[in-house]
């Protein structure tokens, strides 16, 4: 193998959505790096660090009847019981909750938890508040997805936070997508809330570090044994 296919290899994909920012930072970097030598290389650090915060790796997504794979990397930050959004649409009684909080670090585009047709899409708008917050879930600007599969339906909602101030889905109502597909971006520090349905016991705990579309948080068939990791590469 050359230097050169290692090292393509060893290269991260950048997503479509940050180029623009990229190449913002890359020009001003260029023109303040012009007059002020020190700013050069300020700039193509920060430069750097916006590439690679789009970043957008390949993940091996596990295959399994009614597994829920984490929508996001990042860290649990709640684990619970709470009414979930009234734009999704999934009634009242308090559902099983786990939150997935995203800082700046973190790869934020954003993965289905489980495949199926996507139901319903509501964006609401709503203030910036620290996304580890509980009543982020409330206040934030947010987007909610409802995924149904067979009989059963799985709430993924998309929270801004304290620095995020643009939320982007790709996909629209009536769409299928598999578990593991991408379906939307945050950028720059965030949160995702997945509601499961009602008796549905999470396998992760607060603290847990997750990565989008490979960690298991549920298995919605029961204690059957989780298939083995995996064919699908995405």
């Amino acid at each position: 193998m050359s230097i050169v296919d290692s090292i393509s290899k060893a290269m991260v994909p950048i997503h479509r959505e940050g180029w623009p920012f990229i190449a913002i930072a890359l020009v001003a970097t260029l023109v303040v790096g012009w007059f002020v030598d020190p700013l050069f290389w300020i700039g193509l650090i920060f430069t750097g660090w916006v590439c690679y915060f789009f970043r957008d790796p390949k993940r091996v997504t596990p295959v399994g009847d009614g597994l829920v794979v984490s929508p996001a990397d990042g860290i649990v930050s709640q684990v619970g019981l709470v009414r979930p959004p009234v734009e999704l649409d999934l009634g009242t009684e308090p559902l099983m909750r786990v939150s997935v909080f995203m800082n700046v670090f973190n790869c934020h585009v954003n993965r289905a938890p489980i495949g199926g047709r996507i139901v319903r899409i509501a964006y609401r708008a709503g203030k910036f508040l620290n996304a580890e917050l509980d009543k982020a879930s409330e206040d934030n600007e947010r987007n909610g997805l409802v995924i149904e599969t067979a009989d059963t339906q799985i709430g993924v909602v998309q929270i801004a936070g304290l620095v995020a101030r643009r939320i982007v889905c790709f996909v629209r109502e009536g769409e299928t997508i598999s578990t593991g597909d991408r379906f939307g971006l945050i950028r720059f520090g965030s949160r995702l809330d997945i509601y499961f349905p009602a008796g549905t016991t999470p396998r992760v705990a607060v603290g847990q570090t997750m990565i989008a579309g490979e960690t298991i948080l549920a298995d919605l068939k029961g204690d059957q044994p989780a298939a083995q990791p995996l064919t699908r590469v995405s």
